[in-house]
């Protein structure tokens, strides 16, 4: 009976994740008709056999072969017989044919295999039964699988058994005594990661692997994404935590709660222990590559800092008491009654966070709807995506990404726009990395130079480094270019676009004052790269644009974020594979906690709170009568709790105290505060200004979702039990019922099927269907059963693209005379976000501390060397750190990542921000640098406040003031 693979439907169920089938997919539409071992099976053009024997079912040992790695063809186990040909071909490197007759297994084959596997095992220890990788071996496997019995070749002589380990790299270890030389792990560096950090030194005996030029892993540009850990076949590469308690016994499919691109994991397990994360195969975002954060750093979840109780106290500066759960409910919900008794229904309010899943983010902004009766819900999406929902809806009606990951291997040009996608989203930066190989050309918009270009083996590249503040600016020269020069898509604009907008913003966008050379003295960009880079992206056959934060956290991030979907619509780059306006979102659920309803003025799905349409749906199912007024944000909080209008909060999964700018004016609101009710897994910065702290639950103690930066909606299951006794859905539900507001749920899938019955673009939503396709990408409804994963192939939800006039405006954070140099911050790869997660692994070891960036003309006019300490001033306060010299920056302007606490990040930066969302202004900030001796007044009192408040939690009340006294 003849078989057919498609490997372009896994739907047809022929594809299991769990299964290596030695080399990658072909996706060629033309079948090829094989019979191997008498079974007669179509595969696409170009498999490989040992593919195609995997997809009939038939195993073929290997050894240097894996399918996520180009045939290599080394170590020559996997040779087959072919009828009609000579010798005994390498089946992973041997491409099938019409008709051709493959035989696996004979004595041939069986004796030239044990031949092979002997010399392999002549110089490779024999202490299988206390290996790590016992029970796990590729080696040990296919030892057996090949009947090899006896080693006639002992271990005299020149051998490699006394090899050193490598222990340097805080995750795995690197034993080359039991390396085979199979180039697995220096293919997965290069291929798969795309770093090329690993080599292989040396010729005939004498080859073996190497990281550098023979340095240790730490030393190394090795980035620890786990690749190759995974590609290895022996313990040569091997995670220190299988070594300390050995191999797991069963594994969950879950997702992981770091960065926006939802890469997929088995968490495998060893009863109620989590051994390690493995990067799985059927991950739709991440095909079975991972980054040092989700590969490694969950060892958060069981650190000794976590929040195992519930506790409260009357003020800041007590001790805090440790209550059961009913009792710190009843107190928070007494709180918030009272305060709304005595100060009004509008005196409190909530944030969600981005951190938690779907299902716990729509209950929080349900849980404030409904139960505190006001629409003051706000989500740290305000101060980082909120332009890209504002932008993007006023452009194309939509406010999320257009494309899969996938599709920019479908990309002919590139444009990077204020993005590090090595360092906040390093799994789609490999991919991404593998296409600039493939002869894809780079544009990178930024004022740093990103390690994006210095891709390894990449195409043509070309940064336009920008000064901080002059996106808008930059973004109109290009868009002048494309118009001016005749580069536009007109049947894409006469078919798809409104004709008037379109017609105005074409004047606008012609005139001379947006011309390259207008705006050169603007943003510092010579004209010649603005028109190279415009007719690069516009000539291509596929141009797609992926932007970041340092697009959106400025004062125009709304107007910059329709300037993007402007160039793209100019161009036709959109509706198609390989094109699109894609933001990188920069937490697990940024996307998703915009969905579920999060902002004050749109209930889940993006539906206005003012349409008496749309809340009524609501007001019906809720059963309570909803404010059509619009919230506050999460900065006219700050506002009103200074003011003494806003009284109580309820935080949940968020930092607002170290992630939002002008420190010194958070603290001033949150102390303002009768109450602060913070839901964390940890004691972090908020929470220590907190009077009620409610104990969290990590990724690893829940089930519900999480949606990607693509709309990609993917499954979080639970591996291990709260360490508190109560996943973040249940804490909500209890304070909500506490509050006098009923709510009943017996599990997550009942809150996902609440959501699809009142949000359009979830109505097809499930956990069964979720289960079935393994992810969706929404939306998902009636027209599209099974989601969509490019978005505006035949039109846009407002029917047609509305283009809009960009004017720039300069921000009001410029240099000046007194504060000369413009700071601009992001992201390192080895810290996520506020650091709380990260901080609390080995992820440490590559980034103790935050550090200030600039360049050396600036260091050497100041006196300045690497190491010393700077005071950084701003209008808004001052912070220390230490100065890094660095080209990567231009003259004038510096850098600081804010993973740490005591960093101060945030004391320096301003209440500036974008003039239609509230992002603040974070990529901007004047400041002044020079020479100090000591830590700023902040960093001072951060560190005896922070002292104090661990003080509180640590012991037990009478021991304090004791202490004190």
């Amino acid at each position: 009976m003849l078989q057919y693979y498609d490997p372009t439907n896994p739907a047809k169920g022929s594809f299991d994740p769990d299964k290596d089938y030695g080399t990658p997919a072909q996706l060629s539409e033309k079948p090829v008709s094989v019979a191997i071992d008498g079974v007669e099976i179509a595969v696409p053009e170009g498999t490989s056999v040992l593919r195609a024997a995997a997809l009939a079912g038939i195993n073929i040992p290997k050894l240097c072969a894996s399918d996520n790695l180009e045939a290599f063809g080394s170590c020559r186990i996997c040779a087959v017989e072919i009828e009609g040909r000579r010798g005994t071909p390498a089946s992973c490197t041997t491409p099938v044919a019409e008709g051709m007759s493959v035989t696996t297994q004979n004595s041939k084959l069986g004796k030239l295999r044990r031949n092979i596997m002997e010399l392999y095992i002549s110089d490779h220890p024999l202490d299988c039964l206390t290996c790590p990788a016992n029970g796990n071996c590729e080696l040990q496997d296919v030892a057996g699988a090949v009947g090899l019995r006896e080693v006639r070749y002992g271990f005299d002589g020149e051998n490699h058994l006394d090899a050193r380990t490598d222990e340097s790299n805080p995750y795995f270890s690197f034993d080359p005594s039991k390396c085979i030389v199979c180039s697995r792990c220096v293919r997965a560096c290069e291929e798969v990661q795309g770093t090329f950090a690993l080599t292989i030194d040396g010729r005939g005996f004498d080859s073996k692997v190497s990281a550098g030029q023979m340095e240790d892993f730490m030393d190394s540009e090795c980035v620890s994404c786990g690749a190759c850990v995974q590609a290895c076949p022996t313990s040569t590469l091997m995670e220190k935590s299988v070594i300390e308690v050995g191999q797991p016994e069963h594994s969950v499919v879950t997702t992981c709660a770091y960065c926006g691109v939802g890469c997929s994991f088995k968490a495998e397990m060893k009863g109620d222990e989590l051994v390690r994360m493995v990067p799985y195969k059927g991950g739709d975002a991440n095909h079975g590559h991972s980054c040092v954060k989700g590969r490694f750093a969950f060892g958060y979840a069981t650190h000794k800092d976590r929040i195992r109780e519930p506790m409260i106290r009357d003020s800041i500066d007590q001790p805090w008491r440790t209550v059961s759960w009913e009792e710190a409910i009843g107190f928070a919900a007494g709180r918030l009654k009272d305060i709304q008794a005595k100060y009004g229904r509008e005196s409190v309010g909530g944030i969600t966070s981005s951190r938690c899943t779907n299902e716990e983010t729509y209950l929080v902004q349900k849980l404030i709807r409904a139960a505190f009766g006001n629409n003051n819900t706000d989500t740290c999406a305000r101060v980082c995506h909120s332009p890209t929902g504002f932008g993007l809806r006023t452009t194309m009606g939509e406010s999320a990404g257009t494309q899969t990951f996938d599709s920019v291997m479908k990309a002919d040009t590139i444009m990077v726009i204020g993005a590090n996608p090595t360092d906040a989203h390093p799994v789609f930066a490999s991919q991404m990395r593998k296409r600039l190989r493939q002869g894809a050309k780079l544009i990178v918009v930024d004022p740093r130079r990103i390690d994006l270009l210095k891709t390894p083996h990449g195409g043509e590249t070309l940064h336009l480094p920008l000064r901080p503040g002059t996106n808008v600016a930059l973004i109109n020269s290009l868009a002048h270019v494309v118009i001016t020069e005749g580069l536009e898509d007109q049947a894409f604009i006469d078919a798809r676009c409104h004709e008037k907008a379109y017609s105005k913003w074409r004047e606008f966008i012609s005139e001379a004052r947006n011309s390259p050379e207008a705006m050169e003295t603007v943003t510092g960009v010579p004209p010649a790269d603005v028109r190279r880079a415009a007719r690069l992206y516009a000539g291509a056959g596929n141009g797609a644009i992926y932007y970041g934060l340092g697009v959106t956290e400025h004062s125009q991030g709304s107007t910059m974020v329709m300037g993007i979907a402007n160039l793209a619509m100019s161009t036709g780059n959109i509706g198609r594979e390989g094109v699109g306006v894609n933001p990188l979102r920069g937490q697990n659920n940024v996307q998703g906690s915009c969905d579920m309803g999060s902002f004050p003025h749109e209930l889940p799905g993006y539906q206005h709170v003012a349409d008496d349409a749309i809340r009524a749906k609501f007001e019906a199912f809720w059963g309570v009568k909803l404010d059509n007024e619009p919230g506050l944000r999460i900065p006219n909080m700050f506002d009103s709790a200074i003011a003494g209008t806003f009284k109580a909060m309820y935080v949940q999964g968020e930092d607002l105290a170290q992630s939002d700018p002008n420190t010194h004016h958070v603290e001033a609101a949150l102390k303002a505060l009768d109450c602060l009710i913070v839901q964390d897994i940890f004691l972090n910065e908020t929470a220590k200004f907190a009077h009620v702290l409610l104990p969290g639950s990590t990724f690893l103690e829940k089930n519900g979702t999480f949606t990607n930066a693509e709309r990609r909606i993917n499954r979080v299951r639970k591996v291990m039990a709260p360490v508190a006794g109560k996943e973040d859905w249940e804490v909500t539900v209890a304070l909500a019922n506490a509050l006098g507001y009923p709510m009943h749920y017996n599990h997550p899938s009942e809150i996902m099927d609440e959501i699809a019955q009142l949000t359009p673009t979830f109505t097809g939503v499930s956990y069964q269907k979720l289960e079935e396709l393994g992810s969706i990408q929404w939306p998902c409804n009636d027209a599209y059963p099974v989601g969509m994963p490019t978005m505006h192939t035949l039109d846009f939800p407002i029917g047609k693209g509305n283009f809009a006039i960009t004017e720039y405006v300069a921000t009001d954070e410029r240099a000046t005379r007194r504060f000369p140099l413009l700071l601009t911050t992001g992201r390192i790869l080895s810290q996520y976000n506020v650091g709380a997660q990260t901080r609390r692994t080995d992820n440490k070891r590559w980034h103790e501390e935050d550090v200030l960036e600039l360049h050396p003309s600036d260091a050497e006019l100041r006196g300045v060397k690497e190491g010393d300490w700077l005071g950084i001033s701003s209008r808004a306060g001052q912070t220390v750190l230490r100065a890094k010299i660095s080209e990567r920056m231009l003259p004038g302007v510096v850098f600081t990542t804010f993973h740490h606490p005591g960093s101060g990040a945030n004391v320096i930066t301003t209440d500036n921000s974008d003039w239609a969302t509230n992002c603040p202004e974070y990529k901007v900030t004047a400041v002044q640098v020079e020479k100090v001796t000591q830590p700023s007044e902040w960093q001072q009192n951060f560190k005896q406040f922070d002292k104090r408040q661990h003080a509180y939690l640590e012991q037990p009340a009478d021991n304090i003031t004791a202490g004190m006294k």
